[in-house]
């Protein structure tokens, strides 16, 4: 349900006397012909319809979309409905008159209806009934039982003035609107306790903020009324700096967001934080467009991230207010556009709506003097010190604008082999990797979050057992990397190795250079020469080693240090609609992109965004034609970040300029599942990964072509697959044919009309190489308050750690179900805590919950190995796929990412182990804020989560999933 601003909020003018009747008032001080309006409070304004003009127009974007034909429309409309609504009131007012606002909506609503504006005035009057509880809910707050202190309070400019009950009243009454379950009199009563002469106006908005905060884990709806407390420190801040207010209420930001947006970007632009070109925007329009209602759907960790570490500042200050931040995003997303107004309209009210989020980066930076976009940077390393150390400048320049780093290792020689130039031995990749890890930690993201790498090596590498040694915490510190990321880069004739218990042969690759860019059954024909040549003596040095021996080190290591992570070499480059042009080497930091490079000639760049799959389950289902609608102008969005991106390496923008990928991916997968009453661990949660992933494979693939048909397709898209009708469903029998068909098992089930999409695509093309790609979304799902990419629940209960803080994290879908069946009590929160998060072992839960609600450790691996499967059917690229074993052993590791091959998967991410034996439970109800079960030792995990209910920390580089 959209919602739109309060209409008609015209400027006060004075309140008349306590013993004087408001419309005695009114009608007295009207002048002949003149129309006034009596507000709620008594206050008498003139009329004027222009505010009513916004309101309606607000009413109908929140229906109708941004998109330029519905702007065109939206404006007709409301120009004539505002017509006929004042061409009443002064039909039956000649002479003039008061008229109550309760009237005027009224006529707005009933005109609304008159016109067959029935889904526009279903909106409208849902928002009036939901006002309406809001002013009974602040009137029942006066009336309760709170005793405020009568102290005075240090404003925000220094003055001193007594505490102002009505506006904490206000304020707090505004946070709990709307809200089941949320008491308003709980927060202010634990609130003043914490008030004192001279307390600050920040320190009052933090008491609020603290005492509702302690609540989350007894109802998960004060995370929503904790957000909106804090938004009242956010807006002061903000609207101060603006010189438009000193403060604000929820209801006094319908008109002052539209003052702020045209503010904001002047003053933006002034301190050289915005780009010039946001000034050529019809700023007035925009700011009227900003919905002031949707500042309340964000959780507290959502909103608190934001602050922290998204909304633009100067000197500390935060100048940007949540709304304003996204028309930011949506106006720098626009800026190239012929009808740049109504596609920044368009864009913002995709992003508000958290129906899409654009990743990181371009939130960071859009709309900024430097728009550094794009989420992930592929390099190819050459064999040569010149091409090392530009290399390892290339990663400080990208780090520093906040890309992440995927590098392609393998070209570079072994330890040990021959260096021509100097008659001496080289001392292998080792060195050169610890250098790319110290450059990591040296540049960081802008300041902003952690530099982050993922460096990755081919099976066959000869230094590849000292590489997967390099997360270790003994042996010769200078050949480890304890900050960097690493990945497996395996073909496929490894894996057949290993099923076969055969040998193994390691090379260097100054011996046998064709091995890096060759594939598939070429790949194994040139190996097998190889090693032909090697036992004959012809290569040198080389060494022979039993395939199974190397892969369970591969997982020990996996096991113990969280690395490498194990990726498939022939999967990404036989189903690459980009073969014809080169070879993928690497993925990337998260191991969802799969793009060519070439040493010194192309870095390849992914520009990411995702859609909330939440969002789009409407009535239990998936609302395809909803889901069509955001893919169309989330690819459009994608697409527009390839030419304003700010690339700070030629040979990263002459990439993407070449081929245009983008990685559109999903999230909130779980949410979804809740949604739909599906349990993870099913066979319906497995046709659901793929149902919904065909639907977003359709639309962004038709939404890619449609693009193409507007501007030309991208430049090497003749001979791609593409090109020859092969989508990506198709391309699983190139893999087939290349691997052996008894070494592949996924399902290649479809219900669309692909071959109708297939001729389309070959007619008519595709404006880019790369469409989809599932991201972690670890930071983007936050803010969106869903669970995060394609992963089940954590736990039901447990503590979020980030540069923000803490915050506790409870599953609302659950408890909102125990509330139903009378099963939420204090007794409950001590038992989730105590069974960190499970309900497996909690009596008097139903069994359809326990299954329903089932955590990430208690689903078994198999139905994350078959959903990602179904899922990577759809896909151009990759998923970020973290892979929970519970009571983890060699066994279970072997035929879980033996299944992960067997299933045509491309990519894994995180394995997260965790040992069979628990740990002892020491505190539990401690009375604390945010308190959580303890242990005394940490269980035996790779990159594990702590013993108590803790989440791993998305700032921690051992979890960079931030995109």
């Amino acid at each position: 349900m959209q919602t739109t601003e309060n209409p008609v909020s015209q400027s006060p003018a004075a309140a008349p006397g306590p013993q004087t009747d408001p419309r005695k008032t009114a009608v007295s001080a009207t002048a002949p012909g003149q129309l006034r309006v009596i507000k709620r409070n008594g206050t008498v304004v003139s009329y004027t319809d222009d505010k009513i003009a916004v309101a309606m127009t607000k009413a109908f974007l929140a229906v109708e979309g941004g998109t330029a034909a519905a702007s065109r429309r939206v404006h007709e409309m409301v120009e004539t409905l505002t017509q006929q609504i004042s061409a009443t009131f002064k039909r039956r007012m000649p002479s003039g008159g008061t008229i109550h606002i309760e009237e005027i909506q009224d006529q707005v609503e009933l005109t609304l209806m008159r016109t067959g504006e029935h889904k526009v005035a279903r909106d409208y009057v849902i928002y009036r009934a939901e006002r309406a509880k809001l002013r009974s809910e602040k009137e029942k707050l006066s009336r309760a039982n709170v005793e405020f202190p009568t102290i005075n309070v240090t404003q925000l400019d220094g003055s001193i003035a007594p505490l102002d009950v009505n506006r904490l009243q206000t304020i707090v009454s505004e946070a709990c609107a709307g809200l089941k379950g949320v008491d308003a009199e709980t927060i202010l009563k634990e609130a003043t306790r914490n008030l004192y002469e001279g307390v600050s106006f920040d320190d009052v908005n933090t008491s609020l903020v603290i005492s509702a905060r302690t609540l989350v884990e007894k109802e998960p709806n004060y995370s929503f009324a904790t957000a909106r407390l804090l938004l009242d420190k956010l807006r002061a801040e903000s609207l101060n700096f603006l010189n438009i207010a000193q403060t604000a209420t929820l209801a006094e930001m319908g008109s002052y967001y539209a003052q702020a947006l045209p503010a904001y970007v002047k003053r933006g632009v002034e301190l050289e934080l915005l780009s010039p070109a946001l000034l050529e925007f019809d700023l007035e329009l925009l700011g009227q467009a900003l919905i002031a209602e949707r500042d309340q759907q964000f959780t507290y960790l959502g909103l608190q991230t934001l602050y922290d570490r998204y909304f633009i500042h100067s000197d500390g200050v935060r100048i940007e207010l949540p709304q304003i931040f996204f028309m930011r995003v949506a106006m720098g997303l626009a800026e190239r556009e012929d009808n740049k107004n109504a596609r920044a309209i368009e864009f913002y009210r995709l992003l508000s709506s958290f129906d899409y989020m654009s990743s990181t980066p371009t939130l960071f930076n859009a709309g900024t003097l430097r728009p550094q976009l794009s989420s992930c940077y592929l390099t190819t390393v050459p064999d040569d010190l010149h091409g090392i150390y530009g290399a390892v400048q290339d990663n400080a320049m990208l780090s520093k604008w906040a890309g992440g780093l995927g590098n392609d290792w393998t070209p570079v020689r072994a330890l040990g082999s021959y260096i021509k130039g100097t008659n001496g031995r080289s001392q292998g990749v080792v060195p050169f990797l610890k250098v790319a890890n110290d450059t990591a930690v040296a540049v960081n993201q802008g300041g902003k979050r952690k530099g982050a790498v993922c460096a990755y090596l081919e099976t066959w590498h000869l230094d590849i057992e000292e590489f997967l040694e390099l997360r270790k915490n003994t042996g010769d510190d200078r050949r480890r990397t304890h900050d960097m990321n690493t990945a497996n880069w395996v073909p496929d004739l490894f894996m057949k190795r290993v099923f076969e218990e055969k040998d193994w042969t390691l090379f260097t690759p100054c011996t046998v250079p064709d091995l890096h860019d060759l594939i598939g059954s070429a790949f194994e024909e040139r190996y097998e020469h190889y090693e032909r040549e090697a036992a004959a003596g012809k290569i040198k040095p080389y060494k022979k080693v039993k395939a199974l021996d190397l892969w369970r080190k591969m997982l020990g290591m996996l096991f113990e240090t969280g690395h490498p992570w194990i990726t498939f070499k022939d999967p990404c480059n036989l189903r690459s609609p980009q073969q014809h042009v080169g070879v993928v080497h690497s993925s990337n930091l998260c191991t969802e992109i799969t793009l060519n490079t070439k040493a010194n000639e192309e870095i390849a760049v992914c520009n990411l965004g995702s859609i909330n799959l939440a969002q789009h389950i409407v009535d239990g289902v998936l609302d395809q034609t909803k889901l069509q609608q955001s893919i169309n102008t989330a690819v459009r969005m994608l697409d527009n970040v390839i030419d304003i991106n700010y690339y700070s390496v030629e040979s990263a923008r002459t990439s993407n300029m070449r081929h245009r990928p983008v990685g559109l991916g999903i999230m909130g997968f779980q949410d979804a599942l809740y949604k739909m009453r599906i349990a993870y661990s099913s066979d319906a949660a497995v046709e659901f990964a793929d149902r919904s992933m065909e639907a977003v494979s359709y639309y962004a693939i038709s939404a890619s072509n449609q693009l193409a048909q507007e501007r030309g397709s991208y430049s090497t898209f003749p001979g791609s697959l593409w090109s020859q009708g092969i989508l990506p469903i198709d391309s699983i029998e190139l893999l087939a044919q290349n691997r052996g068909t008894k070494f592949i098992d996924q399902d290649r089930s479809q219900t669309l009309d692909w071959n109708s999409l297939r001729e389309t695509v070959k007619a008519t093309g595709m404006r880019n190489s790369n469409i989809m790609a599932i991201a972690p979304t670890a930071t983007i799902a936050n803010i969106t308050g869903v669970s995060q990419s394609i992963e089940p629940t954590y736990q039901n209960l447990y503590v979020k750690s980030n540069l923000s803080g803490e915050f506790t994290v409870v599953n609302p879908y659950l408890v909102h179900d125990l509330k139903d069946r009378g099963l939420w009590d204090s007794v409950m929160v001590n038992d989730l805590k105590y069974y960190e998060g499970s309900l497996q072992k909690i009596d008097r839960i139903p069994d359809d919950l326990k299954v329903l609600y089932s955590t990430a450790f208690e689903v078994e691996p198999r139905w994350i190995v078959d959903a990602a499967s179904r899922r990577q059917k759809w896909i151009d690229q990759a998923q970020s796929l973290n892979l929970y074993i519970a009571g983890a052993d060699g066994k279970k590791l072997d035929l879980t990412y033996r299944m992960a091959w067997f299933r045509g998967l491309k990519t894994t991410y995180y394995l997260r182990a965790l040992a069979a034996t628990t740990t002892e439970k020491s505190t539990i109800d401690t009375g604390k804020l945010n308190a959580v079960s303890s242990g005394t030792a940490a269980p035996t995990t790779a990159a594990a989560p702590a013993a108590v209910p803790q989440a791993c920390s998305l700032d921690d580089p051992d979890c960079e999933a931030c995109q």
